[in-house]
């Protein structure tokens, strides 16, 4: 039996008005509108949370947990992504971040960014094995990932098979917490990572670093970040503890961070998902060659413009830059080249398209021609009105029975103003919802 994807995007219906501004700009087309609110088909969604970032009454909303998690466990340890260290202003020490989240409650801190500089060195030596498939893509955007696995079979091979850096991390401190403490047990230790975005959240509910998933709990930037303000006031003492991290580690926060780390001139870098998309059809079509490796991030301007971050991402990376001056390049370093075994994914990203139009071929193909031959007969406006984010997608759902042409405003004003209702359909409308005086009175201060 085929397991449920769990999302972590989610929506209100209640805060939901209909108002399509979610619809055009999801790029799965995985939203339709129906009955005045947004619906979500999970199949579709790849949770890039770009419906959470223009939605203008907050109806799309991160699911995560809550900072009370930390009472669950009896040792803690916080892992901060790399982004996490931009959205502070005026910072010119990481080491007051890390107070903060001791001060915060958390036992220990473990950097993301320092298992960052660990995956890249194993990147480098992972591209120059003989057989590796290239252009090798990036396995650390769950969006991207899942993106190749719903919509690019010849591209889930690319897929670097070595887990991301949160995985790694996890790994690192969980063994570093048992190896101080070893009066606890496994399950008195909560690693909980703090995440930028909601793509991390379903990557780890979903289990899909396997068995070896050591994260117990994942918080988003906002909460944490909020709740640590009053902890950072700096005090005229430095404070005891200082990032571990380097230059290329806290890179990864942004776009291009993971590609210079491979010291490879042959790689390709892009950010926000719209160009992702573009990227990987140039791929998967051949228009693009010569590549050695290629960083994709579903956000604008990498992991610092992902949906539960607070900076604007621009500021985020100035600051991160400011940050990375004065920092070593990269003081994390494998003992050799050799890269662990625990250090891969226990399987490969597999093909898992959307739900096909039929089981049945022939079927499909009829359907399929069904479709093509309504949406020439379509406005070909794709306004989203039908509730279809296109005339194509509004095709398809008729073809299946999941709408009817009637919804169709531009096909329906047609058919009134051909039957000679237009007029009298409209002023009886207008009457009904007690709009009739109004235009009367609009069109008579117009006059």
């Amino acid at each position: 039996m085929k397991a449920i994807y769990e999302h972590s995007v989610s929506l209100d219906a209640e805060k939901c008005k209909g108002c399509t501004a979610c619809l055009k700009r999801c790029p799965t087309e995985a939203i339709r509108i129906h009955e005045g609110h947004a619906v979500i088909n999970s199949v579709r969604c790849i949770d890039c949370g770009q419906c959470i970032k223009v939605c203008p009454y907050k109806a799309k909303k991160a699911m995560h947990d809550s900072l009370s998690v930390l009472d669950d466990y009896k040792y803690t340890v916080a892992l901060p992504a790399p982004s996490f260290y931009g959205q502070f202003d005026n910072l010119d020490n990481i080491g007051y971040i890390i107070k903060g989240l001791r001060d915060l409650g958390f036992d220990d801190v473990f950097e993301v960014a320092c298992a960052a500089e660990l995956v890249s060195a194993y990147t480098r030596e992972y591209i120059n094995r003989e057989g590796v498939k290239k252009p090798v893509i990036s396995s650390a955007c769950p969006t991207i990932t899942r993106l190749i696995s719903t919509n690019y079979p010849y591209l889930c091979e690319n897929i670097m098979p070595i887990l991301p850096p949160i995985d790694i991390a996890a790994s690192l401190a969980r063994e570093k917490a048992l190896k101080e403490h070893p009066e606890l047990a496994p399950e008195d230790i909560g690693i909980i990572f703090i995440s930028p975005c909601p793509a991390k959240v379903s990557y780890i509910k979903n289990n899909f670093s396997g068995e070896r998933n050591y994260i117990s709990a994942v918080l988003s930037f906002s909460d944490v970040y909020f709740a640590l303000l009053d902890k950072m006031k700096k005090t005229d003492t430095e404070p005891g503890d200082s990032t571990e991290s380097g230059v290329i580690g806290i890179g990864w926060a942004s776009t291009g961070g993971e590609s210079s780390a491979i010291l490879n001139e042959k790689y390709l870098a892009a950010d926000g998902i719209e160009n992702c998309i573009r990227v990987l059809d140039q791929i998967d079509s051949s228009d693009i060659t010569n590549l050695e490796f290629v960083e994709l991030n579903a956000c604008n301007g990498g992991c610092v413009g992902g949906a539960m971050t607070v900076a604007n991402p621009y500021i985020a990376q100035a600051r991160l830059q400011s940050l990375r001056r004065y920092l070593p390049v990269s003081p994390n370093k494998p003992a050799s080249s050799w890269i662990p075994d625990e250090y891969f994914h226990e399987k490969e990203v597999e093909y898992n398209p959307y739900s096909s139009l039929s089981s049945d071929r022939k079927t499909a193909m009829r359907m399929m021609h069904d479709i093509e031959e309504l949406t020439k007969k379509l406005p070909g406006l794709d306004c989203g009105s039908c509730g279809a984010p296109t005339c194509m997608a509004f095709a398809e759902d008729v073809v299946k029975g999941e709408a009817s042409l009637d919804e169709c405003t531009v096909i329906l004003k047609r058919v009134l103003r051909d039957k000679g209702l237009h007029e009298e359909v409209f002023a009886s409308a207008l009457e009904e919802l007690d709009l009739k005086g109004s235009a009367k009175e609009e069109n008579g201060n117009e006059g």
